[in-house]
């Protein structure tokens, strides 16, 4: 009797599962060439690696200073991986076939429908190519805004470099800059790079369904307009969500921040009012993902640097630039604790019953997501023998591609250097995608077990 041959289905999870890998490793490549470093030197395969993978994974950690180290050929594969990377697997390859004139078939529009987490396969097309216009708009604004600084202070050809470079890197949540080892320490006080740089980390992190929500209800308004009929803005709940969430998150970290460390002469002691307001709401947006800093996270307090672990874990929200477990699902799984406690039968929020399988998946993303990074901070504290905290904030920062880290990153081993790479290429495809990816099995049986009862608590 023959076997049946067992064929590789390629799935949207192993799709963004292997095109990382592969991208991380021709990144790797690249770097590693002498052309790619300023002295045409061969960079350390390690630090290669390092590099390939905090750019893809949009993370910004690194060993190698991307300033003094990298020529502009290596610059230039770092801002092409840190776009591929904030794209995503599947819109970049959509983008791509788009661009050669290409049919999308089916099983592309499939991976589209996934990758997006809609209902419907109408208008994926037209989905992406709005994602990928609306990214350039986004970026091209934020690189001339970016000019008006850069261009004076560095001149035209190199001005104009750094302002592209800083702003793509923003949009897509990365943290690379080109400043040094300082990041932007040294315009701490310069009130248009900042608000550039957080109006770009947000709108990358907030994902690209708030845009298409919000550009419809824009739309739906002008047309009732036109008809004299009744405007209002009534945009879905995952917009009401992740918006309420992100502007939570951002004004309490800034208040937090500022109350906290108002008279730390290492932080905003020494600084003015305005700066201190400046660099606290910074720091709140930054922690979303971003990983620029204006301040050394070294020098924060230890309760400070706890709450910034939290709020790093969180991250942005779902479908766009940022990583972390998402806002979204932060807000499903409180409400859910809630909801227990509360004797409620149901998870509601905002007058809206949640569907139990978001419930469920809200859990495992979040559960997995916290499995993974604690076993990497214990594995990473016996590797390198350091501190719960130092061990703790690089972990998460790498797990949530954050990019900020409290001096630790440069002191790394050979062998905390893998475990950090292991903990960003996770966070960036997802644990989920990971456990999902490597499942082949589905459950189609239809058994049915009674009831069992354990205690709880």
């Amino acid at each position: 009797m023959k076997k049946k041959k067992r064929f590789i289905v390629m799935t949207t999870t192993r799709m963004i599962m292997l095109g990382f890998l592969t991208a991380i490793i021709l990144g790797t490549i690249l770097l590693s060439l002498p052309i790619a470093t300023k002295g045409r030197i061969v960079t350390p395969f390690m630090d290669a690696l390092f590099t390939a993978t905090t750019s893809i994974c949009v993370t910004g950690l690194s060993t190698v200073s991307m300033a003094e180290h990298f020529s502009l050929f290596g610059q230039a594969v770092i801002l092409f991986l840190i776009q591929f990377g904030g794209l995503g697997i599947v819109t970049f390859t959509t983008t791509l076939l788009l661009l050669l004139g290409k049919r999308i078939s089916l099983k592309e529009r499939l991976l589209l429908q996934d990758a997006y987490n809609l209902d419907e396969l109408k208008g994926l097309v037209r989905i992406t190519i709005r994602i990928l216009k609306g990214t350039l708009m986004v970026e091209g604004v934020g690189a001339l805004l970016c000019c008006i600084r850069f261009i004076p202070q560095y001149g035209f050809l190199r001005g104009l470099w750094f302002s592209i470079f800083h702003s793509v890197s923003s949009f897509c949540n990365a943290g690379i800059d080109l400043f040094g080892n300082e990041s932007l320490i040294p315009y701490r006080g310069d009130v248009l790079i900042n608000l550039v740089t957080m109006a770009l980390i947000i709108l990358g992190g907030i994902g690209f369904p708030v845009w298409w929500e919000f550009l419809r209800n824009i739309r739906q308004m002008r047309r009732k307009k036109r008809r004299n009929e009744r405007v209002c803005f009534c945009p879905n709940l995952h917009f009401k969500l992740a918006v309420s969430a992100t502007a939570f998150l951002i004004i309490s970290g800034a208040l937090l921040t500022l109350f906290l460390e108002y008279n730390n002469p290492q932080t905003l002691g020494s600084l003015p009012f305005g700066e201190k307001l400046l660099a606290s709401i910074f720091q709140s947006v930054t922690l979303r993902t971003a990983g620029f800093q204006t301040i050394p996270q070294q020098c924060f307090k230890d309760g400070t640097s706890m709450i910034y672990l939290m709020i790093m874990f969180i991250g942005g929200s779902p479908s766009g630039t940022a990583g972390g477990v998402k806002t979204v699902t932060m807000v499903l799984v409180f409400a859910t604790v809630f909801a227990t406690v509360g004797g409620k039968a149901d998870t509601q929020v905002m007058r809206r019953r949640i569907a139990p399988k978001d419930v469920q998946k809200a859990f495992a993303v979040f559960g997995v997501g916290l499995i993974v990074m604690l076993l990497l901070v214990a594995v990473l504290m016996v590797a390198e023998n350091a501190s719960f905290l130092d061990s703790m904030y690089e972990m998460v920062s790498a797990t949530a591609t954050v990019g900020l880290s409290r001096n630790f990153t440069s002191s790394l081993s050979q062998v905390g250097k893998g475990i950090v790479i292991l903990g960003m290429y996770l966070g960036r495809i997802g644990p989920i995608t990971m456990a999902l990816a490597v499942n082949t099995r589905h459950d189609n049986s239809k058994t049915s077990y009674p009831d069992g009862r354990v205690l709880v608590g």
